[in-house]
């Protein structure tokens, strides 16, 4: 079966982690909360720090939540996050979405955020995850669209930072776009067109307090991330190209008239 081709981006550098880290299931999850019940098991793909994956075992007090990632000290910074909460209904795995070590029809809800941008095959990435879910069962995706990022005002930089970006990512084998094309993944993995819901929300960034937060990271990311390193190791930019692009994030963070949406596809489909 397949395994994972893709190259994933962002890495886990202090500046990835701090984004990482603030994701919640309000501000990330929201399109699936409904679907939740007090007894529900859930998997969790791509959990990262774990603060989404230990939101989720707080609203499901009676059931279960399996927090997996493909880099094993991410895994154990979700079982810390856990720890530092004081949640019990946890465990945790290292797993290949591409082939999940699970048995058919185990889990309620199959969840993976930002996940399907980064991998090599996401068409079996859903394949996956409805063979896992219980039949009725949720398989629950969402992904942002980094083409349909939308800020102002207009700067250079940050245009030189989303083809850059999207140039990376592509080369290593994920697709920064997914957000637009989660349902018709869905559809080539076999869900039927009636059983998915296919939505969108954003992220916004535009008070102080979230310019200077989420352009500091960034004008960080763009210079120490993977997403730095593979840029010059590739051949697709250079230092100086990084260096410019972290001022024009560290500008737009300065500048009281800065605005940034973050779209997202999100498809909820029934197993």
């Amino acid at each position: 079966m397949a395994k994972e081709t893709a190259t994933y981006i962002h890495g886990h550098h202090e500046s990835v982690l701090r984004s990482h880290a603030w994701r919640t299931a309000e501000n990330s999850a929201a399109y699936l909360l409904p679907e939740l019940q007090a007894d529900s098991t859930i998997l969790d793909i791509g959990c990262g720090p774990g603060t989404i994956s230990a939101d989720f075992a707080a609203l499901v007090p009676k059931g279960h939540v399996t927090a997996v990632d493909y880099a094993p000290g991410i895994v154990e910074q979700a079982e810390k996050e856990a720890e530092s909460r004081g949640v019990a209904n946890m465990s945790f795995a290292v797993a290949d979405v591409h082939d999940l070590q699970y048995e058919d029809n185990t889990f309620d809800v199959v969840h993976a955020h930002q996940v399907l941008q980064h991998v090599g095959d996401p068409v079996q990435a859903l394949r996956e995850m409805r063979r896992v879910a219980k039949p009725g069962g949720v398989v629950a995706v969402r992904d942002s669209d980094y083409r349909a990022f939308t800020w102002f005002p207009e700067a250079e930089g940050l245009t030189k930072w989303l083809d850059l970006y999207e140039e990376v990512a592509r080369a290593g084998g994920g697709e920064p776009d997914a957000g637009r094309m989660l349902k018709a993944w869905a559809l080539r993995a076999g869900f039927d067109e009636k059983s998915i819901r296919a939505t969108s929300t954003t992220w916004t960034f535009s008070s102080d307090a979230e310019r200077e937060w989420w352009g500091g990271l960034w004008a960080d990311r763009a210079l120490h991330s993977d997403f730095a390193k593979q840029a010059v190791a590739g051949g697709h930019g250079t230092q100086d190209e990084l260096q410019a692009i972290s001022q024009s994030w560290k500008s737009w963070g300065e500048n009281p008239e800065g605005w940034l949406m973050i779209p997202h596809g999100e498809v909820l489909a029934r197993a």
